[in-house]
């Protein structure tokens, strides 16, 4: 992912020849195209309630007190919106801690031999998740002996073993002093629910770290009602130490909405502090001096650390989700016969070019800048803009929550559709697992990280346990 600055005019190149453009820009230096014909892209407001369904007439956005960045509090009753068929929306019992399962079927078997990749950095391959979905207790007979004591003191710090020729030491660099090996690091993969959410974060098959971060939580609302939480971030390659970016952005973010959510704030106000608490905790970053390796490469330009940042909130029968950048939620209902639905709008390259209407999408996102961001969190960034959506689905579905190293292999809602599985609701982890083995065996040519958080419509007249 890349980073390119935000014009006045709305365009990082000339839509005539493609030269780079400054902002305030009348006219292209190089070919002399006339910027002012072009209409520039407003950047509009917090989205507001619309439910996923048909098109309705948006009602009028939160509002927000002049000079500040959060949006007004508003409690659900005040969210307009309207099922699929124009119509108000009814009280409906929401569940967000997803059905009960029914009882496990055999499941398929799964190739053993699945393409894991080369061409990394690294000859070890991140763990392929795909390996997760068919992995099972091993047979009474071959179950592993009991583990060994405790070492004694004299070994306990011993360094650990190579998992790759397996008799070389690991030196505190990370390498093994025998065969050189780098070894697998902690966010190489990653995965982990929190109730009724689950993620699954990949280095992929050609970059040599992950600079993806997630976090996935549950919190409880003042009336008791459970809300699913889910952010992911994804660091700025082009910017200094971007996994120290994406962590701290999404760790800040989870914060502040866990803290947010019990008191009573509203989930689209909440989603908004949190993406500004995230920009914050990044832009700390900058202000650390001495970790950027600068004293190893003292002639490489550095620019702030940086990321993106989407996250969703599902709590009693309304959907937030909030970004900045180009990483995207998407609805994916369980009637796969329903439409699906992108929830975001890239801050990229692409999307200008498509918003000027310059570009069809397709045309757009095939182009080599279509990954240009417009939009980050970092001190370097033009200026910080969050987006945040609530919605109102009218039937069960699943919110996935991704990075480009997904998306990129399922870009459009029904390509998404296609992809997850129809039990993704019921078990979201293996339905992580499943994605992240999707854009493994397309390339995996960036880091991947997907989160899936159910949303449970509860029939009308469904009586309570």
């Amino acid at each position: 992912m890349s980073q390119k600055p935000k014009p006045s005019h709305g365009l990082a190149a000339c839509p005539g020849c493609a030269e780079p453009l400054e902002s305030g820009d009348r006219f292209c230096g190089a070919c002399g195209y006339d910027l002012t014909a072009v209409p520039a892209a407003e950047a509009g407001p917090d989205r507001p309630t619309v439910a996923i369904g048909t098109p309705v007439a948006w009602p009028d956005a939160p509002p927000r007190d002049p000079g500040s960045l959060s949006t007004a509090t508003q409690h659900p009753g005040d969210l307009p919106g309207t099922d699929s068929g124009g119509h108000d929306l009814p009280t409906m019992a929401v569940r967000t801690d997803g059905p009960v399962p029914a009882p496990a079927a055999p499941a398929p078997a799964v190739p053993s031999g699945a393409e894991s990749g080369s061409g990394g950095d690294f000859e070890l391959a991140a763990p392929d998740p795909r390996t997760a979905v068919q992995a099972g207790p091993p047979p009474a007979a071959e179950q592993a002996p009991a583990p060994a004591p405790s070492p004694a003191p004299a070994a306990a710090g011993r360094a650990a073993l190579c998992v790759a020729c397996r008799a070389g030491r690991v030196d505190t660099d990370g390498y093994c002093e025998n065969c050189g090996h780098a070894q697998p690091r902690e966010r190489d993969h990653m995965e982990r629910e929190a109730g009724p959410v689950a993620a699954v974060s990949d280095r992929g098959l050609r970059h040599h770290r992950n600079e993806d971060a997630f976090a996935v939580s549950a919190a409880t609302l003042p009336d008791g009602s459970p809300a699913a939480v889910a952010i992911v971030c994804d660091g700025v390659s082009s910017a200094t130490r971007p996994d120290e970016a994406s962590a701290a952005a999404a760790a800040a973010a989870d914060a502040s909405l866990r803290a947010a959510l019990p008191r009573g704030t509203h989930p689209q106000q909440a989603m908004h502090e949190a993406i500004v608490a995230a920009a914050e905790a990044v832009n700390s970053l900058a202000e650390e001096p001495g970790q950027d390796g600068a004293e190893h490469d003292p002639h490489r330009h550095r620019n702030a650390p940086a990321c993106t940042i989407v996250g969703s909130v599902v709590t009693d029968g309304l959907l937030v989700v909030g970004w900045v950048g180009d990483s995207r939620a998407y609805w994916v209902p369980d009637d796969r016969g329903t439409q699906s639905v992108r929830l975001t709008e890239d801050d990229s390259w692409a999307a200008q070019m498509v918003a000027a209407g310059l570009m069809s999408e397709a045309e757009a996102y095939a182009d080599e800048r279509a990954h240009a961001i417009t939009g980050w969190l970092g001190a370097d960034s033009y200026e910080l803009d969050p987006h945040t959506a609530s919605f109102k689905p009218d039937h069960s579905g699943v919110v996935v929550v991704c990075t480009d190293g997904l998306w990129n292999y399922a870009e459009g809602p029904e390509d998404m559709a296609r992809v997850v599985p129809v039990d993704a609701a019921a078990r979201p982890l293996h339905g992580a697992q499943v994605l992240v083995g999707h854009a493994l065996d397309g390339g995996g040519h960036d880091n991947i990280t997907v989160a899936l958080v159910p949303f449970t419509v509860t029939p009308q007249g469904a009586g309570s346990a």
